[in-house]
């Protein structure tokens, strides 16, 4: 649906009344968390029909846009109402530039890995620059005329979701160029809880760039203010960062995304597993990709059938053009119907490696990556139990959440 309206003020009147969040989906939650914090009882019950997204708080924001050449970095959950946010500001008068694409493209439906190309976005003839691939950072031939930035992307609250990666370089390059970033704020997913261990500086990737546990429990606009307070920016610049802040929400509310963030998370199940899951990226183990269970099933041909009797063939799809053990027949287990996780778990992780027969090409040097550190591989390998392995990150984690607390938003 394209809006149109006559006046500037109508419109504002209008897109404020129908601002009310995104739809309730029912999820099956505990009452108390598993992770590092329990739930408090003193914070007002509010649900996710009543949140209002930054985005949506146009009041807040359209005068910091006024008069200005505007450049966003977008992708298909940058949207108000089903309506993608481009076209809205585009109605709204606001002179938008270039959009910036990360990781999957501005339409959200490229392979993880998969080079992401320059273009022209076919709808409204806006340049697209890729922030995927050699061109992580946006450079400053790529901002000239450009006075202020949009950063609206969901976010599922891992540390290898690469989305914050992004942030971290856009924010980067608009400090040494001194140009503005705003923020558009948005749930965290997985916000209700931290856990994992933190990664140490000798791992730091495009999957892991800063000091912060797999689970940060952080909406985009709260790890921003974080990167900007914490002095990760390279040379320690400092970014002129703004953040629309939602209104009704707390880490504690479920929150269903009305669009997958990216292809392969396709449902609450898959983003409430990917923490977990994803470890087995750094294995042989396949985490579903090319199926239609991408992140709530994993498995692998060698695995033993009678430990994991549950099968699946993976193919070639939209999230995967070529997945792990293509057309082969997999062994493993379906997650479908698992409780809401409250901490990340491992014991599907050291199940899988002491019942393989190929321990030593279990892992891949990306596992490293993935954990941020080698000690999780050989903490599973000496044969460490999940309880051992957690208390290890426990003492790093309470530093962490100390060092988050002047950065939250919200409780």
């Amino acid at each position: 649906m394209k809006l149109s309206f006559v006046k500037n003020t109508l419109i504002l009147t209008l897109l404020v009344c129908f601002s009310c969040g995104s739809k309730s989906q029912n999820q099956n939650t505990k009452n108390q968390s598993e992770g590092l914090f329990l739930k408090d009882e003193t914070i007002p019950a509010m649900t996710e029909a009543s949140i209002v997204l930054g985005a949506d708080r146009f009041q807040e924001y359209l005068p910091l846009l006024a008069n200005k050449k505007v450049g966003i970095v977008a992708n298909q959950t940058s949207v108000v109402n089903n309506t993608h946010l481009v076209d809205v500001l585009l109605d709204l008068k606001v002179s938008i530039t270039k959009v910036f694409a990360p990781e999957h493209g501005f339409r959200g439906t490229a392979d993880a890995g998969e080079l992401i190309k320059d273009g022209i976005d076919t709808k409204t003839g806006l340049p697209i620059i890729s922030l995927y691939g050699k061109n992580k950072k946006p450079s400053l031939q790529q901002l000239q005329g450009i006075d202020v930035i949009i950063f609206d992307i969901q976010d599922v609250g891992a540390r290898f979701y690469t989305y914050i990666s992004t942030l971290h370089y856009v924010m980067e390059a608009c400090a040494e160029a001194n140009i503005p970033v705003i923020v558009f704020d948005r749930p965290n997913p997985n916000g209700h809880y931290i856990d994992g261990p933190i990664l140490e500086p000798e791992h730091s990737s495009f999957v892991g760039m800063h000091p912060i546990p797999v689970v940060h429990g952080m909406t985009i606009g709260e790890y921003a203010k974080m990167i900007n307070g914490e002095g990760w920016l390279q040379n320690k610049v400092l970014c002129d960062l703004s953040v629309i802040s939602m209104e009704n929400y707390n880490h504690q509310i479920p929150y269903s995304l009305p669009i997958k963030p990216s292809p392969n998370l396709p449902n609450d199940t898959a983003i409430n597993l990917y923490p977990s899951l994803c470890f087995f990226e750094g294995t042989f183990v396949s985490a579903g990709r090319g199926t239609e269970l991408q992140f709530q099933i994993f498995g692998a041909p060698s695995l033993d059938a009678k430990l994991y009797p549950f099968s699946f063939t993976p193919k070639a799809n939209e999230g995967s053009k070529y997945p792990k053990f293509k057309d082969e027949k997999c062994y493993g287990m379906d997650l479908q119907n698992v409780e809401k996780l409250h901490q990340i778990n491992l014991d599907w992780l050291i199940d899988t490696y002491a019942s393989s027969h190929e321990k030593e090409t279990f892992f891949i040097p990306f596992f490293t990556k993935l954990a941020g550190t080698e000690k999780l591989q050989k903490q599973i390998e000496a044969g460490q139990t999940s309880q051992e392995i957690r208390k290890s990150w426990a003492a790093d984690l309470q530093a962490y959440n100390q060092m988050r607390q002047p950065y939250l938003l919200y409780k």
